[in-house]
């Protein structure tokens, strides 16, 4: 009895249309600076544009979207999930004050539909176009037999470049600083393992529409990230920034800890904004200690900001400007490098 590929599980011309339905979306992520691989193994840059800085440091960070993904499948959606996995690895490079260059993803599945796996790519060239990055390329990797049919993952990697007299972080930050929040467009990317436990143990549902919300549950929760990295080169460039914070995994003080010198506390004022209805009703349905909330989720803060005090008010301005809802958190003072919220 003669085999093949495919009888193993492994389709090679869904893999070719699933490249062919992706590739105009991709297209416009392209930058100047891209050159082309007529053979398609890997994506180039031109590093020639490295000429103008005086000395270059490139910046790479890589991610995935965690089970996120689950309710993406779940609900059959699948250009929203790109979104997420660009907000998750170029906002990293953003807090170091680099510009995002280019990125590359990864997607593993259980089967290729080609429209499917063309949506999710879509979704992160649109998602790049939008951070200023240049999508160069990626691997779509089909693995029969360790991951159903309808079950994926992504991840990706991204690569900047920043002055290295320019380089944003801890050793910037003093006592007295603006500590000012950005907002979230919703969970982001980050507790979703909490998430789906709490649809498992309560009466919530992906279809569920509580009183709070003006949308399904489901679609509450694949809101895409918001992505940040372009408003954070614009704060650079106004001058004053010291340090940015991107908050993910571990909630608002762990990150934004991440940002401070061991000589300097942050303290970040809940009273400062209202958490979004969305945070609340998983709290209420699983009975979450306040705790859980603060080291899970971003509570409605996507990124914070340390800035001088006199560029504070510039910088409030310039993001409202730009469409991005910001406000006064904290204040940094004398401490031992650790942020706590009061």
């Amino acid at each position: 009895m003669s085999t093949s590929y495919e009888a193993a599980g492994v389709d090679i011309a869904a893999g070719e249309r699933a490249v062919e339905l992706m590739k105009a979306r991709v297209a416009r992520s392209r930058r100047p600076e891209v050159v082309d691989d007529a053979s398609g193994f890997a994506g180039l840059f031109d590093a020639s544009a490295f000429l103008k800085y005086r000395r270059p440091l490139l910046a790479t960070s890589t991610d995935g979207v965690g089970t996120k993904v689950d309710l993406a499948r779940r609900l059959g959606i699948y250009d929203t999930i790109g979104h997420d996995l660009v907000g998750m690895v170029i906002d990293d490079l953003a807090v170091c004050g680099a510009e995002p260059l280019f990125m590359t993803d990864y997607i593993a599945c259980g089967k290729v539909v080609p429209e499917r796996i063309a949506d999710i790519v879509g979704g992160i060239a649109e998602a790049c176009a939008l951070a200023g990055a240049a999508l160069v390329g990626g691997e779509t990797a089909e693995h029969p037999g360790l991951l159903g049919e309808d079950e994926f993952d992504v991840a990706g990697a991204g690569t900047g470049v920043v002055e290295a007299d320019e380089l944003l972080g801890p050793d910037r930050v003093r006592p007295g600083d603006v500590v000012l929040a950005m907002a979230s467009s919703g969970i982001h990317s980050n507790g979703y393992s909490l998430v789906r436990h709490i649809l498992r143990t309560t009466d919530l549902t992906l279809e569920s529409t509580p009183a709070d919300l003006a949308r399904t549950l489901g679609e509450e929760l694949l809101t895409p990230t918001r992505i940040y990295a372009r408003d954070c080169l614009e704060l650079t460039r106004a001058g004053g920034v010291r340090a940015f914070a991107h908050i993910t995994g571990g909630g608002l003080a762990a990150n934004l800890a991440r940002s401070l010198p061991e000589t300097v506390d942050a303290v970040l004022r809940r009273g400062s904004w209202e958490v979004p209805p969305l945070f609340r009703v998983l709290q209420e349905a699983a009975d979450v200690p306040q705790g859980e909330m603060d080291k899970t989720f971003n509570l409605g803060v996507g990124m914070a900001a340390i800035v001088a005090p006199e560029a504070a008010d510039r910088a409030l301005a310039l993001l409202a400007e730009r469409g991005v809802p910001a406000w006064v958190l904290g204040e940094t003072t004398e401490g031992t490098g650790t942020a706590t919220l009061v």
